[in-house]
């Protein structure tokens, strides 16, 4: 199988032959390499793309800190799960998948039934999250535009995720849509009235607005009922 590489935004990087051979070979060079603790990396496919553009304050970092926050502060008051912001590698053997989404949950139920598994360091701790997860968030940027609308629905549909949450705040209005798993591909879940948006995996219903905080930028409101 041919394998390619795909350098996003910083062709200077060199990713080693051992990273592009396989899922596996990608999976131990992404617990042991030397990037940038920032740096996204993903494989799928016998692709792998590194982005390390800078990060939109705004209409990226503080939609996925607004939505973590939320999340994490239900998960908790609800005993759901947890829910993990960017960072954290997420694998898929079935779908031949693994990399950092923007954000993910994982049910207790999941774990239990054993569909999700952590796969423990080198030293210490946990440092991957391998199985079905039950939710990933996209945030999507200039850089990531093409991943996130098109390789991501085939390759989280091809994992079963339940549910592709997926954000672009860069235009005039923000577009907030909760994608769910259908026979064939994802679905959008049509809006309720006032622009709600309702997950069967939270149980809960969601919206997402934006307004200008004190000194005039971009304020971000995950809002739930």
């Amino acid at each position: 199988m041919s394998v390619t590489l795909t350098i996003a935004t910083h062709p200077s990087v060199t990713i080693p032959d051992r990273a592009t051979a396989s899922l596996a070979s990608f999976r131990e060079w992404a617990h042991d390499n030397d990037l940038p603790e920032k740096t996204r990396t993903d494989y799928y496919k016998g692709e792998v793309r590194v982005d390390m553009s800078m990060e939109q304050i705004f209409t990226h970092g503080a939609v996925k800190t607004e939505i973590a926050a939320v999340l994490r502060t239900l998960c908790k008051e609800t005993g759901l799960g947890r829910y993990w912001c960017n960072g954290i590698l997420v694998t898929n053997e079935h779908a031949d998948l693994s990399g950092n989404p923007d954000g993910a949950f994982v049910s207790h139920a999941s774990l239990s039934a054993g569909t999700v598994t952590l796969t423990p360091g080198a030293a210490s701790g946990f440092v991957e999250v391998v199985g079905t997860v039950d939710m990933v968030l996209e945030v999507v940027s200039d850089s990531s535009e093409k991943k996130d609308n098109q390789l991501l629905f085939e390759a989280y549909f091809e994992a079963g995720i339940p549910e592709y949450w997926l954000v672009d705040a860069r235009g005039e209005e923000v577009e907030f849509h909760i994608h769910k798993l259908g026979t064939k591909r994802y679905s959008v879940i049509k809006k309720q009235l006032g622009g709600w948006s309702k997950s069967a995996v939270f149980g809960k219903s969601f919206r997402l607005t934006r307004s200008l905080d004190a000194s005039n930028n971009p304020e971000f409101t995950l809002e739930v009922k």
